[in-house]
């Protein structure tokens, strides 16, 4: 039985163990398996939209609550945007002269 079927479509914040680290997990729950779950997170890189999805195991989540933080936007204005900041110098050149303006 899925444990977390509740929540299928929603954004999801988990916290969950690899290893000897916590790790956090912001995304939208896709499955679940009854073993796992899936979260799915969709991104806009170099004016494509890219799913990046990964499986959580059950016995590795520590945490689990609904997201009431908004999904990152992926549509091609947004893109636009992005790349136009990364154009745009970060460092803005500083007069030499004291008495320039």
């Amino acid at each position: 039985m899925a444990k977390y079927h509740a929540l299928f479509g929603r954004r999801v914040e988990v916290e969950y163990r690899a290893g000897d680290i916590l790790l956090p997990a912001t995304g939208t729950l896709v499955a679940d398996s009854g073993k796992s779950i899936f979260l799915e997170e969709k991104f806009c890189q170099r004016g494509s939209v890219k799913h990046f999805r990964w499986e959580i195991p059950y016995f590795a989540i520590i945490s689990l609550t609904e997201s009431h933080a908004p999904a990152p936007p992926t549509d091609s204005a947004a893109a636009g945007a992005d790349e136009a900041a990364a154009k745009t110098p970060l460092v803005k050149h500083l007069k030499s002269q004291p008495g320039e303006a």
